[in-house]
């Protein structure tokens, strides 16, 4: 920068000077991190051959590839605005981590605009760039499940599907007024597998949209995918907004095993009455539980469900409570208790979707500017959501590195604010770079460090 204060001393402490200084430094030496999860998983080099790039080569500054790093890097890191990349212009660890270019080039080179970025986007929002988008995600969860596992596939996934309330503000197009949540929103639907913690796809729908819109379409199709890519039989579990005949028809028809929550109406309640009557003896001092089960058709169903009725006694309570689950899961395999409890893991789901929309800030402001229509605005918007699932997968992959090393939970803001936002300063010496990790970083990054430059650490894929 060349300019300097003229020796400012802050009231706390006059022996301290303060001034601007030309050194290279950055608050973000995690980025060199995520460029590792995103290289070792080849999301970017298949998503470069995927897309279809309509730009004229002539005046191509930036690469496909470099600009889809600088957003999904910056958004990992908190910089979810795309103005924040004129913040972040001379930030020499993020110039490395987002280039295509080696040796000391990437410090030389500008970074993308705000300008840059937005047009990348409208560029992703088209039909085939966006179903290439929804492959890439799920390509990279699939990525990080072999690398755990070292190839080997799980015995059964489960999919756990939810929507996620996105508050909007001004005149978003197509968003909605909830009365529950209380703000405008848009709805989107979000998949995650549960037995790992992995974002697998994400559909952005309209703020007035029902729980179970376009799910009896999209989750057999996402199914499907993970089927044909996993080889391993997937199940689904919902709550009681996708109970409803499209849905559960839908995947009936595509044999696929399910389980949710059912709303009640009169005719359950009739069903359950026989057994919502305390034991004879004294009350409870502890939760009790029982499950009984029955089968149910309701009127739109063209046959009739497994019904699992799910009765609790809580101390101090004079009437039990109750709920019903409905289930395609066959009952030679699958006993009541066990349905129950496979339903009740759903909740380390919320979890993450909760992590998601906390830590990654989650917000599509795509509005109707100059000649955009609303498929346009949509369209954005669906590659905004997606691009933070991105940002979660390779956070989460960081994530479960960190456990790993530490035997500990960690949380994906733990491991921004511990491990990415770390303080370091890049100096070039005979065309080499060295870039030094302030002592912030001296309680994580030795053992990350040394786990990274591990061979095994290579063969789990960063794990």
């Amino acid at each position: 920068m060349g300019e300097t204060l003229p020796s400012w001393k802050p009231t706390c402490n006059s022996s301290v000077t303060v001034q601007l200084s030309d050194r290279k430094t950055s608050s973000d030496s995690g980025a060199l991190l995520l460029r590792e999860v995103l290289d070792r998983s080849g999301v970017i080099e298949n998503l470069s051959l995927q897309l279809l790039d309509d730009r004229d080569p002539a005046r191509v500054q930036h690469s496909l590839s470099s600009q889809l790093r600088t957003l999904l890097i910056q958004r990992a890191l908190g910089w979810d605005d795309l103005s924040d990349t004129q913040t972040l212009a001379n930030d020499p660890v993020l110039q490395l981590a987002c280039s295509d270019q080696r040796s000391t080039t990437p410090l030389e080179q500008a970074r993308p605009s705000q300008p840059t970025l937005s047009r990348l986007l409208n560029l992703l929002a088209t039909d085939i760039n966006v179903s290439a988008l929804h492959d890439g995600l799920l390509d990279m969860a699939m990525w990080r499940l072999s690398s755990m596992r070292r190839g080997k596939p799980l015995s059964s996934i489960t999919l756990d599907i939810d929507g996620l309330p996105i508050e909007t503000f001004g005149r978003q197009v197509r968003t909605g007024y909830n009365s529950y949540v209380g703000y405008s929103h848009y709805s989107p639907l979000v998949a995650s597998i549960a037995e790992t913690g992995d974002m697998v796809g994400g559909l952005l729908r309209e703020g007035n949209s029902g729980c179970a819109v376009q799910a009896e379409h999209w989750i057999p199709k996402l199914v499907e995918r993970i089927g044909k890519t996993t080889g391993t039989k997937v199940r689904v579990r919902f709550d009681a907004g996708f109970t409803g005949n499209p849905t559960l028809s839908a995947l009936d028809d595509a044999k696929i095993e399910y389980v949710g929550r059912l709303s009640s109406n009169a005719v359950l309640e009739r069903e359950a009455a026989h057994y919502l009557k305390r034991p004879v003896g004294r009350p409870t001092n502890e939760l009790r539980e029982w499950c009984h089960e029955f089968y149910y058709q309701a009127e739109p169903w063209k046959e009739s469900r497994r019904i699992i009725l799910v009765v609790c006694e809580q101390p101090d309570d004079l009437f039990l409570k109750h709920f019903f689950l409905v289930t395609s899961l066959g009952w030679e395999d699958w006993k009541p208790h066990e349905i129950l409890d496979l339903y009740r893991k759903r909740g380390k789901a919320e979890g993450h979707m909760g992590e998601l929309k906390d830590t990654l800030n989650v917000h599509l402001s795509s509005t109707c500017r100059g000649a955009s229509t609303v498929q346009q605005v949509m369209g954005r918007n669906q590659v905004s959501l997606l691009l933070s699932l991105y940002a979660y997968q390779m956070m989460h992959s960081l994530r479960a590195l960190m456990e790993n090393i530490t035997q500990k939970g960690w949380s994906i803001r733990k491991v921004r604010e511990q491990i990415l936002k770390t303080a370091a300063a890049v100096a070039v010496h005979a065309r080499k770079i060295a870039v030094h990790i302030g002592q912030s970083g001296g309680k994580w990054w030795p053992s990350l460090l040394k786990e990274a430059l591990n061979k095994t650490a290579q063969v789990r894929g960063f794990m």
